[in-house]
């Protein structure tokens, strides 16, 4: 199984911070943002991983990452979107790397407390389809800026809302998705969509029309980091993890044994249905 890992975008919402760099690049706790997301894939096995970001700024993530083997990589590749397309297009441009295999698609913004591991080994045993990551959030006014799943009778999700005035769950999509290779046949028929972009969330309504489409729930903590004023909590939570003085590193963290540090956290368990 392939890792993308997706770190483009202009990073609007974050000015001023992100004229000096990429927003993936910018600090949180001890480490630069991405090397959360890439510790995670780690953590659960995938270690050829390609990183998609865009803008001035790329070369700086080769500068970090390098070839990733001290990050436990075995294969890095990077890919350049050449102007902000949406993150399917971004997708798109791992077709090759991917080479017909199952990929999981993380935005390199997603912070997340336990391991996703289970969630890639469901997908494994399965490789069909594609399966999302939700989140249980509380806060209305958080949803309203996320995909919303709606369910059905049978606790399927029968579509996803992007930033919903009336949200039709209390779930959001994390921006953690498993596909099969098919995913690259879909990009190509999506049509832009206001924003002149090709979403993301269009990907994930076709496989759910097709009945193709399963789903985890992450517990532990989660955060993206979108905007300024939701920076400085994932810090302070992150700080308040009991790593020691060198914080985590690459193979470190909930999946190494207890000698990691980290508080044992359930990472993935299924919605019931109902």
């Amino acid at each position: 199984m392939k890792g993308v890992i997706l770190a483009g975008g202009t990073g609007s919402r974050l000015h001023p911070l992100t004229t000096i760099t990429n927003k993936h690049l910018l600090p949180i706790y001890d480490r630069p943002m991405v090397n959360f997301c890439i510790e995670a894939l780690v953590k659960a096995g995938i270690t050829e991983i390609m990183l998609v970001t865009g803008g001035t700024h790329a070369g700086e993530f080769l500068r970090l990452l390098g070839n990733g083997h001290e990050f436990g990589i075995d294969r890095l590749s990077y890919g350049y979107q050449e102007r902000p397309g949406g993150i399917a297009e971004a997708l798109g441009l791992a077709e090759r790397f991917v080479d017909g295999d199952p990929v999981l698609v993380m935005l390199a913004d997603n912070i997340v407390e336990g391991s996703i591991r289970p969630m890639v080994e469901s997908f494994q045993a399965d490789p069909h389809g594609a399966r999302i990551l939700l989140t249980p959030v509380e806060e209305p006014e958080h949803l309203r800026h996320l995909g919303v799943p709606a369910f059905d009778g049978e606790g399927s999700i029968s579509g996803i809302v992007e930033k919903p005035d009336d949200p039709p769950s209390r779930y959001g999509v994390t921006g953690i998705y498993c596909y099969d290779a098919d995913v690259f046949e879909v990009i190509p028929t999506l049509e832009p969509s206001g924003r002149g972009e090709l979403e993301i969330t269009d990907v994930n309504n076709h496989y759910i029309a097709l009945g193709a489409m399963a789903f985890d729930v992450l517990e532990g903590f989660w955060g993206r980091r979108g905007r300024v004023d939701r920076r400085l909590l994932p810090g302070q939570r992150l700080r308040s993890f009991p790593w020691g003085e060198q914080g985590l590193r690459a193979g470190s963290g909930p999946d190494s044994g207890p000698s990691s540090g980290l508080v044992p956290v359930p990472a993935v368990v299924h919605l019931p249905s109902g």
